[in-house]
């Protein structure tokens, strides 16, 4: 019978046994036949039972075992490793270490530094890779990897950059656990240069090494080297799967390249949650809302629940286009289906905030229990976006009373309320104490909020010699802040000097451009003016003329200067003539220096009469009744920035022709027969700027809308990279209203279930897509 249970023989058989009757039959063979006391035999067993979860068992066998050997240990660490007992694999080691046998060998240090590095228990790692030292182990490659594997879990990289660099020989999964490390500590710089060690040495990347590459180049924004890996991925034939495919949708997405994302999101065989909230997310982030929101639909058809990542995705994106009634409906579906923590709880805070809902923000905020520094930050900043300082500062005091610390980013908040609410003297004190109390070194954005504050309360002279005290050199925004105070104080000659260093840092928004050419205007420095415009028409690209929102029973209006397409346009312009010639005879005088072009002056009182804002704002007099609560939203400009501009809401409703019912568009489209397979993309393209032009110019506004819903049922077939360019194409002010409209039309309550969040999104989005002209 002992000879029937060989050592070979019995490996072998408490490897392929997988039930418990069986192994505790085998079990008592062992007993009987004296194999139990094999040297390997205990952990061989011991092993058998952690892999059916008997670990209790697993503790019985250890106990009965006489002297046992280190493969024993080894295989009750191994066990308690596997579970996730961390604390029980440390305090297995040391009660192995305080016998002083027998000695721990390379596997012991191994599967120790591992459950250190997954506790972040840098101390215990320190002391284990001590001792494995003292035992000679400080080459091995196993525990060396181990080693690594800590010091990068735990953010020590120049530790692991030690190790890494005495190393005699380093495997593919060494060089994985360097580039990781850094990409995880936030160095993607150093991830990409240890990529390019180990190409020069001749190391063959895989399908991990490219995730962690990949993860790099997403946060270093680097998308020259993002796309060589790409390519070097392709013509090597590595082997993807979900997770390579993700990492390079998000790269793409993150960086702007979202027709790639895209493209590379189509061609994926396998896709889960976390693949299209990487696609949801880009297009949030990069402002392409009704596409986030889209795709947040086309998920729940594929039968994929949205995570917590897809949601706050779908509140950004409702943030950006002002859509307070679908971020209630999605706030109301989040508090249904998940954990209202502290991610979810500052996305929504900022979303009610940003949509003009302040209090509602402030509301929520109070019922968040697990707040974090991030979520006070947010209130913080929402109430300086709403021009509230000092309340902004009421906040920060209370937070100041529990047990977070503000940071860089709480003060740059702070200061940029102070900043908004012109409350100088405020701004002065705390940028003191950040510095003296809390010894926080200003950076960059902290001087441009205490410039901003400054120049615009008149204090230019003070705002120059704070930037002449900076350590560092001032970046472009400094100048901007300073350069705007001088614009609106008239103080010409230092606004020509920052203009000056404004240009020399050569920044890439047309908007800066136009304050610096603005600048050089009031002085009458018109070849400065002529060079600057020089310098914006090479740029390559056009600055379309801003416009103003108003907001009248939930619709908005979009205005241009000089704009004479709306239908009240008479009427604004007899209750302007009317409010001016009141002006006047209270010894009111047109501001002609604020139109920044060589023109008589004539001509640029009557550029001011009928500027944007006014414009709207007659419209909003004329269509609501007095004491109209005042609202505010974003107001569009055609700079990458936007400012929020107080607008009227409330008033009867106007424009009822643009209220398109489904059935009337319906009943329309049976007389026209368009197909998607019909048309390619250029067509497309001429078609919608040809329609783009009836919307603008056509009196019948009804007839144009219902032309542009026709011919948008022609291209549901689209690829989404196209529908991406037809959107770009295609996106223009005249557009805007309409679209908000469509939003603004919604009455959307909480949602109750996924289904009823998906319908609504779908008739959202649908409904967006007339406005704004995608398919």
């Amino acid at each position: 019978m002992r000879s029937a249970l060989s050592r070979p023989s019995l490996k072998h058989v408490l490897r392929s046994c997988s039930g418990a009757q069986a192994l505790v039959q085998i079990h008592a063979l062992m007993l009987v036949t004296g194999s139990l006391y094999y040297p390997h035999s205990s952990g061989h067993l011991i092993s058998a039972y952690a892999r059916i979860g008997d670990v209790a068992a697993a503790h019985s066998v250890f106990r009965t075992a006489s002297n046992p050997n280190i493969s024993t240990w080894n295989a009750l660490i191994i066990a308690h490793s596997r579970r996730g007992s961390l604390d029980q694999v440390l305090r297995l080691y040391r009660l192995l270490v305080s016998q002083g046998r027998p000695r721990p060998d390379s596997s012991t240090f191994t599967v120790t530094l591992k459950a250190c590095a997954q506790l972040f228990d840098l101390r215990s790692g320190r002391e284990v890779i001590t001792h494995a030292s003292d035992l000679g182990y400080s080459h091995d490659v196993f525990v060396c990897s181990s080693v690594l594997n800590m010091y990068a879990k735990c953010g020590k990289m120049d530790d692991a950059m030690r190790v890494f660099d005495e190393m005699p020989k380093k495997d593919i999964v060494s060089w994985t656990t360097m580039i990781t490390g850094f990409v995880n500590a936030g160095n993607p710089v150093e991830a990409i240069e240890v990529y390019r060690k180990m190409q020069a040495e001749g190391v063959e990347g895989d399908g991990i090494v490219m995730v962690g590459l990949l993860q790099a180049c997403a946060a270093f924004g680097d998308m020259g080297i993002g796309q060589s890996v790409h390519g070097y991925m392709l013509r090597h034939h590595i082997e993807t799967d979900v997770v390579v495919e993700t990492c390079l949708v998000d790269m793409y997405a993150k960086n702007g390249f979202l027709e790639t994302a895209h493209i590379v999101f189509e061609k994926m065989t396998s896709k889960n949650v976390v693949s299209w909230s990487a696609l949801i997310s880009g297009y949030a982030q990069n402002g392409f809302a009704s596409d986030a929101l889209w795709m947040l639909i086309k998920m729940q058809e594929f039968g994929l629940c949205p995570d917590s990542v897809a949601l706050v995705s779908a509140i950004l994106a409702c943030s950006h286009i002002g859509f307070l009634k679908l971020g209630k409906s999605i706030h109301g579906f989040i508090m249904k289906r998940f954990d209202f923590d502290h991610i979810l709880g500052t996305a929504v805070i900022d979303m009610y905030s940003k949509c003009g809902s302040l209090l509602s923000a402030r509301a929520l905020f109070n019922r968040v229990c697990s707040r974090d520094l991030i979520s006070w930050n947010t209130m913080i900043a929402s109430y300086g976006i709403h021009g509230h300082g000092k309340e902004a500062l009421s906040t920060f005091l209370e937070m100041s009373k529990t047990e977070f610390k503000p940071d860089h980013a709480t003060f740059a908040s702070l200061l940029s309320a102070f900043s908004h609410s012109g409350l100088v003297e405020e701004g002065r004190h705390w940028f003191n104490l950040m510095r003296q109390e809390y010894r926080i070194g200003p950076s960059d954005k902290h001087y441009v909020c205490m410039v901003d504050l400054l120049a615009r309360a008149g204090h230019v002279e003070e705002a120059h010699e704070l930037i002449q005290s900076m350590p560092d050199e001032p970046g472009v925004a400094v100048w901007v802040a300073l350069l705007s105070g001088c614009h609106n104080h008239k103080k010409l000659e230092l606004g020509q000097y920052a203009a000056g260093k404004v240009l020399e840092l050569c920044p890439d928004d047309l908007g800066i451009y136009s304050l610096v050419s603005n600048v050089f205007a009031v002085a009458k420095n018109w070849d400065k003016v002529v060079e600057v415009r020089r310098r914006m028409k090479n740029m390559g690209t056009r600055k379309v003329p801003g416009y103003s929102l108003v907001e009248v029973e939930g619709k908005l209006h979009a205005f241009r200067m000089e704009d004479r397409s709306h239908p009240q346009y008479e009427k604004i312009m007899d209750l302007l003539k009317r409010l001016d010639f009141e002006m006047r005879k209270l010894g009111y005088k047109p501001k002609t220096e604020f139109v920044f072009h060589d023109l008589d002056e004539e001509v640029k009182e009557r550029m001011l009469g009928n500027h944007s804002e006014k414009l709207a704002i007659a419209f909003g007099l004329l269509t609501t009744s007095p004491g109209t609560r005042i609202l505010e939203t974003a107001r569009h400009r055609s700079t990458s920035s936007s400012r929020l501009q107080q607008i009227l809401s409330g008033g009867r409703s106007i424009w009822p022709e643009l209220k398109l019912e489904h059935e009337a568009l319906n009943e329309n489209a049976e007389k026209v027969h368009l197909s998607s397979s019909s048309a390619s993309g250029t067509t497309i393209l001429t078609v919608l700027q040809a329609l783009s032009f009836l919307v603008a110019s056509l009196q019948e506004k009804k007839i144009s809308q219902i032309l542009v819903v026709l011919f948008l049922k022609a291209l549901q077939g689209i690829p989404g990279s196209q529908r991406l360019q037809i959107r770009k194409a295609y996106d223009s002010p005249q557009h805007l209203p309409s679209a908000h409209a469509c939003f603004n039309r919604l009455d959307l309550p909480e949602c109750t279930s996924e289904e009823q969040l998906r319908r609504r999104l779908l008739l959202a989005i649908n409904e967006a897509n007339e406005g704004f002209g995608i398919g």
